[in-house]
């Protein structure tokens, strides 16, 4: 593996871009078994005195059977040109099929938490916290009909950052 640890506060990182708009995956599980999955949601910050991600998942997702299960998840950024990859990690299931294998991707370990080799950035986190939304905290209603039709509300996960791994070279 290609990677360096490096010190959360030595990067050069855009949330807004990276989350929002090039995307991560949430992966989980354990070298046995495990499943990624495409997220536009989330964020980094300091809560507790620790550097931390917040992601969501809706309680359809396969992943979210991993994450609940583990105690460690990453969160993985990829360099341009895995758009596509990242798309179908999105839009189909780990439970139906190899989407790790079809999208090119090769797993790899990190403290027994899954990522990717393609990866250019990976977050190892450690699960801190986890907790529903419910339609009855929304301060913007209009948020709830918009995002959740289905009534199918994510939840929210707050995870330490143990590590930050930069890919090398």
């Amino acid at each position: 593996m290609a990677f360096k640890e490096v010190k959360a506060e030595e990067l050069q990182f855009n949330p807004f871009t990276k989350i929002g708009k090039e995307w991560m995956l949430i992966t989980a599980g354990t070298e046995e078994k495990y499943n990624t999955m495409t997220a536009s949601w989330g964020g980094v910050g300091v809560i507790w005195g620790k550097d931390v991600v917040t992601a969501y998942i809706r309680p359809q997702r396969y992943t979210k059977e991993f994450v609940d299960a583990n105690d460690t998840f990453t969160i993985s950024f990829f360099p341009e040109g895995y758009k596509k990859a990242l798309s179908l990690c999105g839009s189909v299931s780990g439970r139906d099929r190899d989407k790790i294998s079809e999208a090119g991707l090769t797993a790899c370990f990190v403290d027994g938490a899954p990522a990717f080799e393609e990866a250019s950035l990976v977050f190892v986190c450690k699960k801190m916290y986890h907790g529903d939304l419910f339609p009855e905290n929304f301060d913007a209603p209009e948020n709830d009909e918009k995002w959740y039709p289905e009534k199918d509300y994510h939840t929210m996960y707050i995870g330490e950052i143990l590590k930050v791994l930069v890919k090398e070279g």
